[in-house]
Formats: C-alpha cells, structure tokens, sequence
C-alpha cells in the first residue's frame, strides 16, 4: 500500500507548521555554499504546499526567516530575500491555481523595500482564494509577538477599552500576528534538530510535535505522509485521560 494510501481522510490536522530547517548543512554536504541549499530549499516549499493542498489541509505555516535569522551573514540574508521575491513572483499562478490564500506573519516591514511590496502584492491577489492558507513567518519570532501582545494589551487596559478582569485566552489570541488562524496541530521540524526555536510558542500548546533527519532541500512528499501517519496513530489527550476520551467515543 502506498503511504498517500495510508492517510485516513477523517482524521487530516487542520494546521500544520513546520520549521525548515537543513538547507546550509545540505549544501556543504554538497560542497556548495549556503545560498545553493536555500535555492534547491524553494523546491521542497512548492511541493509541500501543493501536497497540502491536495491533501485538504487547510492551514499550512512556514518557519520562512526568523528575527534570529538577521544576524546571519548579509550575503545569506541578501540571497534570501531575493530568493523570497523571486518566488513569490514565481508561483502566484501556483496559489492561483490550486486556490491558496498567501497570509504573512512577523515584523514584515522590516524586510527590505521589495520583498514587502512583493509580499503585499501577492497576498492582495490571492485574499479571496479559501481552499488553503499558506502562512509564511517571516522576521518572526514568538516572544516578540508575546511582547507586542502584552503591550497592546496593556495600552487597551490603560485607555479603559477592556479590564484586567476580561483577559483571557482569547483576548490573547485576539491581539497574536495568527488571530485568524486555528492552533497548530502538527509541527514538523526537519534535519534532525530538536529545539522548537521561538517558533509559535503559544500557538502550539497542544500541538503534536515530529522531528525528522531529513535536511529540508531533500523533504518530499513521501516524507510528508509520513509525518501524518505518525501523527494520526497518536492519541490527542488535550490533558484528559484515555478512558475519558473512549468513554465519549463509546457514548
């Protein structure tokens, strides 16, 4: 049987994200510099979205740059943000054809003057398109949305807009970059790391969590599945029992 074969269509996570991570050690192993992983990392990108898409999932989140990532050498980061304008320009068609809403979360106005303009083109263009939200993290990092959370959070406390009394977890989620998105359900991270890397710290709470070996230029869509099927023989606890979950099941 196939592994595509495999994926129960009943039990597909409504938002998968996923860090990807590989491309400068895949283009050493190569003998290559960085900037060849991150070109032949677009590759993995367009088929993991399209695979998503296909599969009917309908939220997809793409650790794309992170605050971090601006300390890197400027030659990386240069190559980057053109690789980002280069590839939006790209597949417009692609989001256009298989109905993909293109949404960005971070600090997007801090990346240079044509990646943002790029980047707010695209997502003009496709914002009617409702079969899939392809969110790219870009200059994000999670304890910095936190802290712009708790400050505009305070400044509405401070002008009498909302009480202490009222927040809760949904104000909160109100006031994060993913208000419009649901939590995550699955996060992936590739090349064998172990570390979430300030990446929707809040977001996923209750999210399933899998670590594959594969550098992301080599993640396809067979590693995909994958990562599914490991994800729908799991037992989604939300801090109940098993027997309260069986017991509802039962009823």
């Amino acid at each position: 049987m196939d592994l595509k074969d495999q994926i129960k269509s009943k039990n597909i996570p409504n938002h998968i994200a996923i860090i990807m991570d590989g491309n400068g050690r895949w283009a050493k192993q190569k003998g290559k510099l960085r900037a060849f992983g991150h070109q032949n990392g677009t590759k993995s990108v367009k088929q993991t979205v399209e695979t998503c898409a296909e599969l009917g999932i309908k939220n997809l989140t793409l650790y794309a740059f992170s605050t971090e990532n601006w300390n890197r050498p400027k030659s990386e980061v240069d190559t980057l943000m053109k690789l980002l304008v280069s590839s939006l320009k790209k597949e417009l068609k692609t989001l256009g054809d298989n109905n993909i809403r293109l949404n960005a979360i971070g600090n997007i106005k801090a990346l240079p003057k044509k990646a943002f303009q790029e980047l707010s083109e695209v997502i003009e263009k496709t914002k009617e398109n409702n079969h899939m939200t392809l969110t790219l993290a870009l200059s994000y990092g999670s304890r910095e949305e936190l802290k712009h959370v708790v400050k505009e959070i305070c400044t509405k406390v401070k002008n009498n807009i909302i009480s202490v009394e009222s927040i809760d977890e949904s104000v909160i989620n109100q006031h994060l970059y993913t208000h419009d998105l649901p939590d995550v359900d699955l996060l992936i991270r590739t090349s064998g790391e172990h570390r979430i890397s300030n990446f929707l710290l809040w977001q996923i709470a209750y999210a399933e969590l899998y670590f594959t070996d594969v550098l992301w230029p080599d993640f396809s869509k067979e590693n995909l599945y994958e990562a599914l099927i490991n994800y729908q023989n799991r037992e989604r606890r939300f801090g109940k029992t098993s027997e309260q979950l069986n017991k509802k099941v039962n009823v």
